[in-house]
C-alpha cells in the first residue's frame, strides 16, 4: 500500500504539464502517454484502484518503468493526467466544434459518456475518489461554459459576476450527473441535456 492510500485518497490538483515537443518526438511521447492512460483505465475497470500496481500498467501498456517516470511520478499522477485530458476534451468540445446552439455545456454526449464508463465511475466512488474528480470537473466545466456564454452572446458585465455564474452553472451540471447517476441513469441522455438547458436559460438573464 503506498503512503497515499495509507493516508487516505489523494487529493485532485493541477498537474503540472510537461513541455510541449514538435514532430515525431511529440507523436511518440502522446502515444506512449495514451497507451499508459488506456492501460491504467482497463486494470481499474476491473479491480479496485488501491490493487493496480504500476508493474500491471508498464506490462498491459507495454511500456518500460524509466519510460513510464519520463512522463509520471506515481499512478495517482497517470490517474490525474486521464482526468485532466479528458475533461479538458469534453469542457471545450462545443467551443471546438463551433456548435451553432444555445448549449453551453455538451450534458448529453458528457453524461452519455460517463454513463458508458460505470466500472470507472464505481471505482471512483469506491476508492473515495469522486468528490475529488467532481471538484476537478468543476473548474474545467466553469471555464468552458464561461467560454460558450461569451461565444453565444451573453457575457457577463464583470468577470466577478463572470466567474461566479460559470462556476454556480458548472456545480448544477456535475449536481444533475451525479443524480442521474444515482438513479440508475434511467432517463435519455438527451432528456437531462434539454432539463439542463431549460435551467440554464431561465437563470441567466
Amino acid at each position: 500500500m503506498s503512503s497515499n492510500e495509507a493516508s487516505g485518497p489523494p487529493q485532485l490538483h493541477a498537474r503540472k504539464k510537461p513541455a510541449k515537443r514538435e514532430g515525431n518526438t511529440d507523436r511518440r511521447i502522446r502515444r506512449t502517454r495514451e497507451r499508459l492512460g488506456a492501460a491504467l483505465i482497463a486494470l481499474i475497470e476491473e479491480k479496485a484502484i488501491h490493487e493496480v500496481t504500476i508493474r500491471e500498467v508498464l506490462n498491459r501498456g507495454k511500456v518500460g518503468r524509466s519510460t513510464f517516470y519520463l512522463h509520471f511520478q506515481d499512478k495517482d499522477d497517470l490517474l490525474l493526467s486521464q482526468m485532466e485530458d479528458g475533461l479538458q476534451m469534453w469542457s471545450n468540445i462545443l467551443s471546438t466544434k463551433q456548435e451553432k446552439s444555445r448549449r453551453v455545456a455538451p450534458v448529453a454526449e458528457f453524461f452519455a459518456h460517463v454513463a458508458s464508463a460505470r466500472k470507472l465511475y464505481r471505482s471512483l466512488v469506491l476508492s473515495g475518489r469522486i468528490q475529488a474528480f467532481f471538484d476537478l470537473a468543476q473548474g474545467y466545466f466553469a471555464r468552458g461554459i464561461a467560454r460558450r456564454l461569451k461565444e453565444i452572446g451573453r457575457p457577463s458585465p464583470s468577470q466577478r459576476e463572470s466567474d461566479a455564474r460559470s462556476h454556480a452553472l458548472a456545480g448544477n451540471l456535475l449536481s444533475l450527473l451525479k443524480w442521474w447517476l444515482d438513479r440508475g441513469a434511467k432517463e435519455p441522455a438527451k432528456d437531462m441535456d434539454d432539463l439542463f438547458h431549460r435551467m440554464v436559460w431561465k437563470g441567466v438573464q
